[in-house]
């Protein structure tokens, strides 16, 4: 797969205990992403956050969070994110978690994949 030039940075910002039917949230986009072929996600964990009902979730050394902040990221073509952007919004509906998702323009410098 060659991709280069303008894309499109796809980010979407969850709570790691966020659940569809005992799958993990992030697992199940992540999954959708690479049925659809899309060049890559990647999942990162946040130590602190908050998001619209404001609890603040951390993960100080005293007091552990069962809900740190994750972030997906996706950079692919504009016409694929947009056509991956409703299976999000889907997967968020039929879990009945909070979340946010946005897009940013990207430009993709270099993408190689390991040679085996």
């Amino acid at each position: 797969m060659k991709i280069e030039g303008e894309a499109k940075l796809l980010r979407i910002f969850l709570g790691e205990t966020d659940k569809l039917h005992h799958v993990p949230v992030h697992e199940k986009i992540v999954a959708e992403a690479r049925k659809l072929n899309l060049a890559g996600a990647t999942v990162y964990k946040g130590i602190m956050g908050f998001g619209g009902n404001s609890v603040i979730h951390s993960a100080k050394f005293l007091e552990l969070s069962e809900d740190l902040p994750l972030v997906i990221e996706i950079v692919d073509s504009q016409n694929k994110i947009e056509e991956f952007i409703p299976i999000v919004e889907k997967i968020f509906e039929e879990a009945n978690c909070g979340g946010l998702i946005t897009l940013e323009k990207a430009e993709i410098i270099k993408y190689t994949i390991t040679k085996k």
